[in-house]
């Protein structure tokens, strides 16, 4: 079973936190161009009640 391969990684596309987790931003995940399905901080498709599949709504 084929899997995608994820866009090379750019300047912008993740950060470190003080306690050295690397985090995508929202920037990768557009690039990547669909949702994981695993949380991330910053997913454009979650929503305001953090479900998964749809664009967030602005407010």
């Amino acid at each position: 079973m084929p899997t995608s391969i994820p866009p090379p990684l750019q300047p912008g596309d993740y950060y470190y936190t003080p306690e050295g987790y690397l985090v995508f931003t929202e920037q990768y995940h557009r690039r990547r161009g669909n949702c994981c399905k695993n949380g991330c901080r910053h997913c454009p498709w979650r929503k305001a009640n953090n479900s998964f599949g749809e664009k967030r709504e602005k407010g």
